[in-house]
């Protein structure tokens, strides 16, 4: 008897929806409360963003800055919708959620700088002594890495 109950509540938590969705917060207001070192980075990774995925920066959650959507199932069921590529910036690091295999991407790493990577994220301190040019590869990879999954295409100009 007590048994039944514990997985009930399990299989409607696993429905439940996902906490990080898309706001209509304007950018702006987002960036408005960032010290100004950190809206400088953020700026240029926005448009860096933009220019590679097509899309307009959407406030995903209170903190995510995404461009673009794809959708995601898991092996549970469970599916949605995430952002195509963004980024978070946090008071030590900028976390970007970028979609590579980062084993095979050594060699851009290499040239990157300095920075540390987990799963999805690649986190760096700041955008100042990273190399620009292997940074927007990632990023352009990332989007490629997506295609498949990607909800909405570039928007049309």
């Amino acid at each position: 008897m007590l048994i039944e109950p514990i997985v009930q509540t399990i299989e409607v938590d696993a429905m439940a929806e996902p906490k990080t969705q898309a706001t209509t917060v304007p950018i702006d207001d987002y960036l408005a409360a960032l010290e100004p070192a950190r809206r400088e980075d953020a700026i240029r990774l926005i448009a860096w963003m933009r220019e590679a995925s097509g899309e307009p920066p959407v406030l995903w959650g209170s903190r995510i800055v995404g461009f673009g959507r794809y959708a995601y199932r898991y092996d549970s069921g469970r599916s949605g919708e995430a952002p195509l590529i963004g980024f978070g910036v946090g008071k030590a690091e900028l976390s970007l959620y970028l979609s590579v295999d980062y084993a095979a991407e050594a060699a851009t790493l290499a040239r990157l700088g300095k920075h540390r990577h987990g799963a999805g994220c690649l986190y760096l301190k700041r955008l100042a002594g990273v190399d620009e040019s292997a940074l927007r590869e990632l990023i352009e990879r990332s989007v490629q890495a997506r295609a498949a999954e990607r909800i909405d295409g570039p928007a049309q100009a």
